[in-house]
């Protein structure tokens, strides 16, 4: 996953006034810390934020060019808090990453391919910690299900890996499980079918 440059300008103010002027400027709120720096209080433009996290999700890196200082800083979203009636980011903290550096990350687990007939998939966990370098962590990972019949397990041993990602959970967490289709037919009503027929 490739890195987003953003400018960023320092924050002044804060509390919930200071904030939501800051939303009225089309700004996001938001803390940039890690690595024994001291928090800096900044500003992203909205929109170019918002972009960036639809295009390469929650674990996008971004490379933050912040008004002032003469180097960027490399950051990937740690806490995103959103408005979920008006959709929009209330505020965010940001992580500071090294290049280089392994960190630990939760990414998502698409399912693959189709289970057995008569079987539904439950989904224990939709993501799946992983430890990786911050530059190269993967958008999401595959679960194949092909085939597979009721009472199969799925853990996060059975997760595609690209090289250089490790696992940061135990191998036999379960991630979903194939359990047989419920007949939609109400006990009573295929009892009332089966004596019906032997009536005949």
């Amino acid at each position: 996953m490739s890195e987003v440059k953003i400018s960023a300008e320092p924050r002044t103010e804060f509390g919930k006034g200071g904030a939501r002027r800051t939303r009225r400027a089309g700004l996001v709120p938001a803390v940039l810390y890690g690595h024994g720096e001291a928090p800096q209080h900044i500003a992203l433009p909205a929109r170019e934020f918002a972009a960036a996290i639809r295009h390469g999700g929650i674990n996008q890196i971004f490379t933050i060019d912040i008004a002032g200082n003469a180097a960027a800083t490399l950051a990937l979203p740690k806490a995103i808090q959103r408005d979920p009636i008006k959709d929009t980011f209330e505020h965010v903290d940001l992580l500071i990453v090294k290049r280089g550096e392994r960190i630990q990350v939760d990414i998502t687990v698409v399912l693959t391919g189709e289970a057995a007939k008569n079987t539904l998939i439950t989904h224990e966990s939709n993501t799946v910690a992983v430890v990786a370098e911050a530059l190269h962590l993967p958008s999401e990972l595959e679960l194949s299900i092909e085939g597979l019949e009721a009472g199969s397990h799925l853990t996060a041993g059975d997760v595609k890996l690209p090289k250089g990602v490790e696992l940061a959970v135990d191998a036999d967490t379960v991630l979903a499980v194939i359990n047989a289709a419920q007949s939609n037919e109400a006990p009573a009503e295929a009892e009332a079918e089966a004596e019906g027929e032997t009536a005949e």
